[in-house]
């Protein structure tokens, strides 16, 4: 199984650790079971040996399976940690146009669920580890007690791990199919938290979401994991009650067939009854062992198509101190992409513009027309299929791609809002940041504490002007404003497009925005308008 494999690969030193101090359990148990059959079989064996060695065997058991568990249970914390970590540094490390084609459903799926279901199952494998070590001893002891009637109980034990086996391939498949209605259970998920003032407003839309979308995928879910549980369940009984089938066998047919005594019969049923519990334990993992194998497949196809498409290294060597200056230019630059609309593809470009520093432009066009796609390009978050980049004459590659984008402040449409600052320092940082709330007239709604946001409860235009402080904060030469006023009261946004825009222009940053308020364009010194992809006009206003 992949699962094993991947804790087999992770720290050698662990589980050789926990192999030997499991072998440890195993033969103490092994020890405690001979010894029980020896004082029955023998009355007059020497109490006190056997009482001395009985409580060795115990103190053996205690301490060996107390330090097998804890070091498989260090083991795969370590894994789940790596684990987190890895798929996050490849997330981030990803183009951005993988990242959305990959879908935020499926991301956090992998990220919560299928992680998860690899820590239950690695905190579990200690128990099995322990339970398939108990097992092998007794199997030994067995072996040692008679080699003949141990080969024939251990055939039956195999048909009946067989015929378990089999329910056991058919519940994997199941699982693998409700791993599957899970993606789609996790965008429903989104649907209903990001939509839900458009399905309150709707009713008809609600109900057919309810009904079409959500309940029919539930069911699916639920369906493939309650097949999965029930053949599991067949499985776990079927295995357990076939143990007792070599103890029929060594009860009432065996003794036909060949002379054995009572002692040894006794040693055996005895033996197998103890060997159920350890079984019990084997068969009730390997349910979470199977998730887990599945949920490892999903991370690492997951991680294999991250792993392909990255080409962005993820600690950056190229030199960051080296400053933009004065031009940003892209030759020919084009970008496809599929429109999830229709599926249609979406061509951007080919396109030629060129930008100065203390330049004020406007990006203009109707919806659709590429204008947002565009901004993803300049600030390097999209990377161009043909067509180059320059800044400062330089060209922009893959290995100052990283370097490239430490020039720009932007807020999107879509932007986030982190609650703490993160990657700040200064001694005067706190002045900084409260004669920017100042600013923005949210003095009165938001402190800093310790590096964090008092709140973020706002409104979308209040949360647009923390983010619009935090670009100051950065103090990049290149701003880029997605559409940033138009969820301003009218009188802030007079201030963005008289007062703040002007201002970031005589401080010599470059200042694209993108914007339909066609009252303030006389603003801007040059209007760029596109139209389905294409610069239709650019026409500059003030010489």
């Amino acid at each position: 199984m992949k699962f094993i494999r991947l804790l087999l690969s992770t720290d050698k030193t662990r589980i050789i650790l926990a192999f030997l101090t499991g072998i440890g359990t195993g033969v103490a148990n092994a020890g405690i079971i001979a010894l029980i059959n020896m004082t029955i079989a023998n009355s007059q064996s020497n109490k006190i040996i056997l009482s001395s060695s009985f409580i060795g065997f115990c103190i053996l058991l205690l301490f060996s399976m107390t330090f097998s568990q804890i070091f498989l249970n260090q083991l795969v914390q370590g894994i789940t940690y790596n684990l987190k970590l890895m798929l996050n540094r490849r997330i981030l490390a990803c183009p951005l146009n993988i990242v959305e084609q990959i879908g935020t459903a499926r991301l956090l799926a992998t990220l919560t669920d299928d992680v998860e279901a690899i820590s239950s199952a690695s905190l579990m494998f200690s128990n099995l580890c322990v339970a398939v070590a108990m097992t092998l001893a007794c199997m030994i002891y067995l072996c040692w007690l008679s080699i003949t009637v141990f080969l024939l109980v251990f055939s039956c034990i195999i048909l009946g791990v067989i015929s378990t086996n089999f329910f056991l391939s058919r519940g994997r498949y199941f699982f693998k199919q409700a791993r599957i209605e899970q993606d789609k259970l996790f965008q429903n998920f989104r649907t209903t938290i990001e939509g839900i003032k458009e399905l309150k407003l709707h009713t008809q839309r609600r109900q057919a979401f309810l009904y079409e979308d959500l309940e029919k995928n539930a069911g699916a879910y639920r369906q493939k994991r309650e097949a999965a549980g029930d053949i599991i369940a067949i499985a776990g009984s079927w295995g357990l009650t076939a143990l007792f089938i070599p103890i029929g066998i060594l009860v009432f047919v065996l003794p036909n067939f060949f002379e054995l005594s009572q002692s040894l019969t006794s040693a055996y049923a005895l033996t197998i009854l103890f060997m159920l519990t350890p079984l019990r334990i084997i068969l009730n993992t390997l349910p979470e062992m199977a998730r887990a194998n599945i949920a490892l497949e999903k991370i690492e196809s997951l991680g294999l198509s991250l792993a392909a498409a990255t080409i962005e290294p993820e600690v950056e060597t190229y030199n960051n101190a080296k400053l933009f200056k004065s031009s940003l230019e892209l030759q020919k630059v084009t970008h496809t992409y599929i429109n999830e609309r229709d599926a249609s593809k979406f061509t951007l470009g080919p396109i030629n513009l060129s930008f100065l520093v203390g330049e004020l432009v406007f990006i203009i066009g109707g919806n659709g027309s590429g204008k947002s796609t565009l901004a993803k390009l300049i600030t390097g978050l999209y990377i161009p299929e043909n067509g180059i980049i320059k800044l400062d004459e330089e060209n922009i590659t893959d290995k100052n791609r990283e370097w490239y984008r430490q020039q720009f402040s932007a807020i999107f449409a879509d932007f986030y809002l982190f609650e703490k600052l993160l990657g700040f320092q200064g001694s005067n940082l706190d002045a900084q940041m409260q004669d920017y709330l100042v600013k923005l007239q949210l003095d009165h709604k938001v402190q800093i504490k310790d590096g964090y946001f008092s709140t973020t409860s706002l409104s979308q235009g209040q949360r647009k002007r923390l983010a619009l402080l935090t670009a100051y904060l950065e103090d990049r030469p290149i701003y880029i404003f997605d559409e940033w006023a138009s969820d301003q009261d009218p009188v802030f946004k007079e201030i963005f497009y008289t007062q703040l825009l002007p201002e970031l222009k005589t401080q010599g940053k470059m200042v694209l925005v993108i914007s339909h308020d066609d009252k303030y364009f006389h603003v801007a010194d040059r209007i760029i308008k596109l139209d389905y992809g294409k610069v239709e006009s650019d026409r500059r206003l003030n010489t």
